[in-house]
């Protein structure tokens, strides 16, 4: 029997294949309605069912005789995202059926669609401590010529009870690469604030030094006193040591960053300074709210931030609520183009991907002439006479 026959043999494989192939080269079209800033996109990019069939099925018909799926793929977000080889490359958190995450490489020869994993999910060396649980990595760039991609390591607490079996410590894995294939694990992040998550590096030294946005936090679910936006510098990231750690940006009583908030992919250099995007948790009686926002920093001094304009740049909309975790969208990958085309690849409800589609121009001038917020009702009310009467005078 040949290898093309054992494969048909499969139960429903040819079905199975077709409607992977078609689900993969699907269009997806921007929605009709935008609200000027950017566009979002009427299908998810990524979700569970694009996860290759290799990775799922036993294509063998004798060790598979009914066709199963022996490895199921629950989820695929908060992926990192880069330029490579002229593609778009998303670094994408793939979680099993297991709940265990992994890293996979999917890349678009568009941005918006046609998005395809490569072969095998990416195989992340281990320190002498393993790695319980790895997601959420961001890529990045560096101007030294490596590329970095920085994740959560999610370990067991070993000081926990033995009931507890759900009390972990988490802290910033580090490795590099140069090609996205072979990856090179650097020691874990050392900082003396406490446990560490949403850690971004800065493309380019600061003074001789690798800039990381941090998030401190006390522990692996409260934020505690370490909450915020922070800013270390780390002289050589074979030993990477945080120095001079600070809070730049951190939370606020009733805003939509009032609980906790962390950087999502490292930021866009633009004319007007660095242009970042964020999430911001709250709180509510059906549990928390993630949404992302913008905001700059200076380009002399990356720890000042200059312009914060209101609430949140992007909420989870219709289906994009629904999922393992409800209520939640998050974002630690864009891409900006040469021709300023900005693609901004978020995940809805820890399921799915998705795209929206802005330009540098288009958010520059959104952080810069949208109205900050001024932390009270009153204030707010404010903001919008002060827009209505600026109306009056051209209507």
């Amino acid at each position: 029997m040949s290898k093309t026959e054992t494969i048909a043999k499969i139960h429903n494989y040819d079905s199975l294949n077709k409607s992977h192939q078609e689900l993969i080269a699907m269009p997806n079209l921007p929605l009709q309605n935008s609200n000027g800033i950017y566009d979002r996109y009427e299908n998810p990019i990524l979700t569970a069912a694009h996860a290759p069939l290799e990775w799922r099925y036993d294509l063998n018909a004798k060790t598979n005789p009914f066709g199963m799926e022996r490895i199921g793929i629950n989820a695929t977000f908060n992926a990192g995202a880069m330029k490579f080889n002229g593609k778009y490359v998303l670094a994408v958190r793939v979680e099993g059926a297991d709940r265990k995450s992994f890293i996979a490489i999917a890349e678009s020869p568009n941005g918006v669609d046609n998005f395809k994993f490569w072969e095998k999910p990416c195989v992340i060396p281990q320190t002498s401590e393993p790695d319980t649980n790895i997601y959420d990595m961001r890529l990045t760039q560096h101007e030294d010529g490596w590329i970095y991609g920085i994740f959560c390591t999610e370990r067991k607490d070993p000081k926990a009870l033995k009931s507890d079996t759900s009390s972990a410590i988490a802290n910033a894995g580090i490795v590099r690469t140069k090609d996205l294939i072979n990856w090179e694990r650097l020691p874990d992040l050392i900082s003396n604030t406490g446990q560490q998550r949403n850690v971004v590096l800065h493309a380019e030294f600061v003074n001789g030094k690798y800039a990381l946005y941090t998030r401190p936090q006390d522990g692996f679910i409260d934020v505690g006193n370490g909450g915020g936006i922070g800013l270390g510098f780390v002289t050589d990231m074979k030993n990477p040591v945080v120095e001079n750690e600070t809070i730049i940006f951190g939370k606020v009583y009733h805003t939509i960053y009032e609980l906790k908030n962390g950087l999502g992919p490292a930021p866009i250099k633009t004319e007007n300074g660095w242009l970042h995007l964020a999430h911001g948790v709250r709180n509510t009686a059906a549990g928390l709210r993630y949404t992302c926002y913008l905001f700059m920093t200076s380009l002399e001094d990356i720890s000042k931030v200059t312009h914060v304009p209101a609430g949140h740049f992007l909420a989870p909309e219709g289906i994009e609520r629904v999922g393992d975790v409800s209520n939640v969208l998050f974002s630690n990958g864009w891409i900006a183009d040469d021709n300023g085309t900005v693609y901004i690849y978020y995940a809805s409800s820890d399921t799915r991907m998705h795209v929206a589609v802005s330009s540098v121009e288009k958010l520059v001038d959104y952080v810069l002439h949208s109205p900050q917020d001024t932390f009270t009702s009153a204030g707010s009310v404010q903001t919008i006479i002060k827009q209505v009467d600026h109306n009056k005078e051209i209507l």
